[in-house]
């Protein structure tokens, strides 16, 4: 199996899950892992790879709209560099203050290659979930995407600094809080963009609900232009590459001028709710976006891209 097909085998035995987080009480809890193999490229320092793995765990928060409060990590390496470690805990310290929430701890173990677990502790007691989109909501994106297909083209091209500023992201923290009371569903986009419309469509709880999203309104980081020559390579990386980590989600349409006031990142209306199907300019847009364990399939469990379960 690779881990759609796992995590839906799951999903019976796991009523709760299928969000970003899981809701306990008034608070929201999220689990992730990161492998050097697949997450961690090379040219990739011990200070972004705690900022990221970190960071996509208050991502997960962000998407439910709850307050960042804390997180930890368990680090696993073939050995233990005091330099690389204490690189990690500072990029992990730090992208947790760029949202206010606190970094206190976590483990250590020995690995055979450098793995990451990390978990993130939110609080809100009215978490926005997947499955509220309705039918003449609009479709919004915040920030830009595409940003991390660029930082493996800048890894693969040996510019290891550009890679990682491109890597390290500012969790949406702020903007899930502030669209909280006008979304009707959100997530986070480290599947894809694409994969993610789908996943928001599977989640309504209205049948044969639909999006259709327009591509030129699709907000493209500026690096993709910068490091990608062909057309495809640049649409392949905005809508199929993911791990972005922006919000996804979806607003009443007459909605859209407060929240616009109100989020402190910048969003793009890139379509509408519709009745059936997930298509750009009209046509059919592909399930496809990031996954582990099976090529570019990707399925959730209470979490989101990357094999996040809750």
């Amino acid at each position: 199996m690779d881990e759609r097909e796992a995590l839906a085998r799951l999903a019976d035995s796991l009523p709760s899950a299928g969000d970003d987080c899981a809701v306990v009480g008034d608070r929201v809890l999220t689990t992730d892992m990161l492998h050097e193999t697949t997450d961690f490229p090379a040219g990739v320092d011990r200070y972004t790879a705690g900022w990221r793995a970190v960071g996509a765990s208050l991502s997960d928060v962000a998407a439910m709209g709850a307050d960042a409060e804390a997180a930890v990590a368990a680090y696993g390496a073939p050995r233990f560099d005091p330099e690389e470690v204490d690189e990690f805990v500072r990029g992990a310290r730090e992208v947790c203050g760029a949202v206010g929430a606190e970094y206190v701890g976590g483990d250590l173990d020995r690995h055979d290659e450098f793995t990451v677990a990390t978990t993130a502790l939110g609080a809100t007691d009215d978490p926005v979930r997947r499955g509220g989109a309705a039918r003449g909501d609009v479709v919004c994106v915040t920030g830009t995407v595409g940003r991390s297909a660029a930082a493996l083209r800048a890894f693969e091209r040996g510019d290891a600094e550009r890679g990682n500023d491109l890597f390290r992201f500012t969790p949406r923290v702020a903007a899930g809080v502030a669209l909280r009371p006008y979304a009707t569903a959100m997530m986070d986009s480290s599947d894809g963009l694409a994969r993610s419309l789908h996943q928001l469509v599977a989640a309504s709880d209205t049948a044969d609900l639909g999006m259709d999203v327009t591509e030129s309104a699709v907000p493209v980081d500026g690096a993709v232009d910068d490091l990608f020559d062909d057309p495809d390579d640049r649409r392949e990386a905005a809508l199929f590459f993911g791990e972005d980590f922006e919000l996804v989600f979806t607003l009443p349409s007459d909605a859209v001028d407060a929240a616009r006031a109100a989020s402190p990142t910048p969003f793009a209306t890139v379509g509408n709710v519709t009745w059936d199907g997930v298509r750009m300019d009209g046509d059919p847009l592909p399930d496809r976006g990031y996954g582990h364990g099976g090529g570019d399939s990707e399925g959730d469990t209470g979490g989101d891209g990357n094999g996040r379960s809750e």
